[in-house]
Formats: C-alpha cells, sequence, structure tokens
C-alpha cells in the first residue's frame, strides 16, 4: 500500500537522482536569513553551511531559533530576507520531488492518524525513489533501516502503540530509509533513554563519515561536544559562535548565553568538552 502511495504522489514527475558529493561540498547553506512567523522576526542575518562529511549541531537556549533554522535549510520555511541553497541551487528552485532526494527532515514530533505497522511507516521513506531502479533495493533499506535504530523486533506493531521513544527511533528509521545526502534532524534525543541517545548520534557520524551532511537540533551540550564536527550557538535569532565544540564551548560565552553559570572542563578520556551547570557545593 505504502508503495502505491508513492507511485502516485510522485507519478508523472521527472527525478534526477542527486550527484555524489565530494568532502566538504556545502549541501545546504543560510546566507544572511531573517525568517518571521506571526509577525514576529525570528532568526536576524543568520548564516551556516552543511558541508558534506560533516555534523553540525545546532544549540542554544529555548525559543533562540534552532528548529526555526533547520526548517528553513529544509525548505520548509520561506525566508524574509537573505537565501537557502540546497545543493548549489536556491531552495525555492527545486520542486518538491527533487527535494525529497536530496534532503529528509526528522521533525520534533511523529504522529500518523492511522496505525500503520512499523514497517510500512519505515517504507514511507522510501516513496521519493517509487518508480525508479532504486526502488529494488527497497525491501533491503528497510531492513537496513530498522536494523540500524534497533527497531526490526517491532516491525509488526502499529505505530500509534509504541511509547515515545520507540515512535523516535522508526522516525528516524524512515528518515534514514529515504537515503538522501542530507539529513535534519530537530532533537532526535529528546524522548531517547541514555542508550539510545548514543546509538542516535553514533548513526549521525557514521551517516558523515559515508558522505552525507548531518544538521543535528541538541539541547545537550554533551552529546554536541562528543559527535559534531562543527557546532552553531544560537542565541535571540541570531549565531553567537560557530566552530569546532573545542573552540566554541567556552564558560563565559556558554554562560552569557544560557544565561545560566557553567564550567567547561576536558573530558578525561577523550579531551572533548564537557559542559555542566556550575552548583554551589554543599549537602
Amino acid at each position: 500500500m505504502i508503495g502505491q502511495l508513492g507511485r502516485r504522489l510522485f507519478a508523472g514527475r521527472e527525478r534526477v537522482p542527486p550527484a555524489a558529493a565530494a568532502p566538504g561540498d556545502v549541501l545546504a547553506e543560510a546566507v544572511g536569513l531573517r525568517v518571521r512567523l506571526g509577525g514576529r522576526e525570528v532568526l536576524r542575518g543568520v548564516s551556516v553551511a552543511a558541508r558534506a562529511g560533516e555534523v553540525l549541531a545546532l544549540v542554544g537556549p529555548n525559543g533562540a531559533g534552532k528548529s526555526t533554522l533547520l526548517a528553513a535549510l529544509a525548505a520548509d520555511l520561506p525566508a524574509a530576507e537573505g537565501a537557502v541553497r540546497i545543493c548549489g541551487r536556491p531552495a525555492t528552485d527545486w520542486t518538491a520531488p527533487e527535494l525529497a532526494l536530496r534532503r529528509a527532515v526528522l521533525p520534533q514530533s511523529a504522529a500518523l492518524s492511522f496505525p500503520f505497522p512499523v514497517a510500512d511507516v519505515v517504507r514511507m521513506g522510501r516513496a521519493p525513489w517509487a518508480g525508479t531502479r532504486a526502488a529494488d533495493d527497497d525491501d533491503r533499506v528497510v531492513r537496513e533501516s530498522m536494523a540500524a535504530t534497533e527497531v526490526g523486533g517491532f516491525a509488526a506493531r502499529p505505530f500509534s502503540a509504541l511509547s515515545g521513544g520507540e515512535r523516535a527511533r522508526v522516525a528516524l528509521a524512515r528518515v534514514l530509509a529515504q537515503r538522501t545526502p542530507l539529513l535534519l534532524l530537530d532533537e532526535p534525543t529528546a524522548a531517547l533513554d541514555l542508550r539510545h541517545q548514543e546509538l542516535v548520534l553514533r548513526i549521525c557520524r557514521e551517516r558523515a563519515a559515508a558522505g552525507d551532511a548531518v544538521v543535528v537540533v541538541l539541547h545537550d551540550l554533551g552529546l554536541a561536544a562528543a559527535y559534531a564536527d562543527r557546532v552553531a550557538v544560537l542565541r535571540g535569532g541570531t549565531v553567537a559562535a560557530e566552530g569546532a565544540p573545542g573552540d566554541v564551548f567556552e564558560e563565559a560565552l556558554l554562560s552569557e548565553v544560557y544565561r545560566q553559570p557553567v564550567e567547561v572542563f576536558p573530558h578525561p578520556r577523550t579531551g572533548a568538552p564537557v559542559v555542566a551547570p556550575l552548583r554551589d557545593g554543599g549537602p
């Protein structure tokens, strides 16, 4: 049924798969981006780039504009000013079927109106490839995506019967099954336990190592420091700092951005920055 739906959605539309990207190629970028929502300016002159072979983490306090920036990079929100480019072209120049071959988006919450089995939900990620030669790989890609996210054990269960964490992993499996060179993930670890938070970020690293560009919104600065190649710290709709975690995660900057005193120290084994709230000593 899902395959038939995909063929109907994309029938009659020419779809040219994206060319392979070289390491460091910019697959999505915002330049001087301004976005207004409900009459309020949410992003103000933001410039960031997502490069093939890298994980870019968007961090910052609530309301800083992280999810809005991710949605703009996905071409799901229009720019009031500035530009968004995907694979070197203005985002508005791509059709929806073309975009679906170039970027996959994981929203904050995963909801479905019908009780589709888990395997069918993951298979939805293959819809952009319906009617192409790549559709011959659907079964294999779906199996691999479910295995990577550890959801194969409940492939036949209805999506509506899953826990929040299980739904989050199924939604990620759908994104992986889409097999695009650009992954845009909005708080993929929010509903997950410790084991599966690490699993998701390892998947991000694996996809970057395979040549994809991964942009991920995170609240956990420790995960960002451990797994991201670059971080962009957002504050009030602007980029307060961008660079490698070791360069950007400084006590003064983070304390100011989060309005919470923090201390930053190197992990004793890996050397990655560890960020912790500065608390008064006591019992």
